[in-house]
């Protein structure tokens, strides 16, 4: 069949199954999907998956296995990713920088939500915010980005100091302790603890009028490809409009927000 005939009838390259073929590719990439979503699987689980026979699974297997992109592991007949993968994304580390893989996604909640979004990661015993969005409906033109905050009395801030390691906590409070900002700041570190406790279990933290009188804040994580929280995205604005009621009814999407750009990092979830 020439070209021409294979186009008429809608065909063409992408119907091959010769190697090197597009249908090939776009098998292979399935397979190396699978394998990142699940782990390990065997030759009838990616047959039955991408909808070919075992043979052709185990040739899609072997030529991956071929680059060290998949291996076997110690169970019989599975399959999981190899070494080689890494070798491939070690060559894109710039594109995995968190302000860039966010900007989209803090435009986006901007826009949606009409508040303001950013951005913040730890620095030595605070949080910094390093991007930001304003919604049209800011009252405020602050720009929090470069500003140093208190970890305790932000939403950024507990979301960060929740996925701390015990020692790297206890160093923060030691040296930050839990100065209070508004009458409303959280000064007891036995309040502290159970609202760390609920953000690690929830992914989401909140503070009412803890930093600035009439300023409210929601959070959630992102985090890098290897599942660490390395930021915090959050939404804020005046406690009037911002109260408890929008800010729940928002919470979902706050959170599909910090895993859109947990995904741009890397994170398969």
């Amino acid at each position: 069949m020439s070209n021409g005939e294979q186009k008429a009838n809608g065909r063409g390259a992408r119907d091959s199954d010769a190697p090197g073929g597009v249908q090939s590719v776009d098998r292979a990439v399935s397979v190396l999907e699978i394998l990142a979503r699940e782990g390990s699987a065997g030759v009838s689980d990616v047959a039955a998956e991408i909808g070919v026979h075992k043979s052709t699974a185990f040739r899609l297997l072997a030529a991956l296995e071929e680059r060290d992109l998949v291996e076997q592991n110690s169970e019989r007949g599975k399959y999981q990713l190899g070494f080689g993968v890494l070798r491939l994304a070690s060559a894109i580390p710039s594109r995995l920088d968190m302000v860039r893989q966010a900007r989209p996604v803090v435009d986006d909640l901007a826009q949606r939500f009409d508040e303001t979004i950013n951005l913040a990661v730890v620095r030595e015993h605070y949080s910094v915010h390093v991007q930001q969005a304003l919604g049209s409906a800011a009252v405020a033109s602050q720009n929090w980005v470069g500003q140093l905050t208190p970890l305790h009395a932000t939403s950024s801030g507990k979301i960060l100091m929740a996925h701390m390691d015990e020692e790297q906590l206890e160093s923060v409070l030691a040296v930050a302790g839990l100065k209070a900002y508004t009458e409303h700041t959280i000064t007891s570190r036995k309040t502290l603890m159970k609202q760390l406790a609920d953000a690690r279990e929830n992914g989401f933290a909140t503070a009412y009028e803890e930093l600035e009188t009439g300023l409210n804040a929601a959070a959630v994580p992102v985090r890098d490809h290897t599942g660490a929280v390395v930021g915090a995205l959050s939404a804020s604005g005046p406690a009037y409009r911002f109260d408890k009621a929008r800010i729940e009814a928002l919470a979902d999407d706050l959170k599909a927000g910090g895993e859109r750009i947990s995904q741009r990092m890397g994170w398969l979830g």
